[in-house]
């Protein structure tokens, strides 16, 4: 084998686990959004955010080809942005299941 072909071959492998280690930490932020979401007190705007931006993720028709998965990945991201501005309003850390007592809200208000 040629020396170029070993160092593309690395490259490629590089550039793999590196997609891997984003599409897990992706995935983990997901998960604790979606267990942010199961709270009540969290907006309906924010809810649709996130589902649009899922949803847009995982449908065939997007703005850019998709070999180019940076619309995607972009609009998701932005979604969870959205989504933990949204939490930190409303007194909560991402992926918290049960929303503070409405009186330690009003404390922390006060400050």
């Amino acid at each position: 084998m040629e020396t170029w072909q070993v160092v593309l071959i690395a490259v490629g492998a590089v550039l793999a686990a590196a997609t891997l280690a984003v599409a897990a930490v992706l995935l983990v932020r997901l998960v604790r959004a979606y267990l942010l979401l199961r709270g009540a007190d969290i907006p309906v705007s924010a809810r649709t955010a996130f589902w649009g931006a899922l949803v847009y993720t995982v449908f065939p028709v997007d703005l850019l080809p998709d070999p180019v998965y940076l619309d995607d990945v972009g609009l998701l991201l932005l979604a969870l942005h959205h989504l933990g501005a949204v939490a930190r309003r409303y007194g909560r850390a991402g992926g918290e299941a049960e929303a503070k007592p409405p009186e330690a809200l009003e404390v922390r208000r006060r400050r």
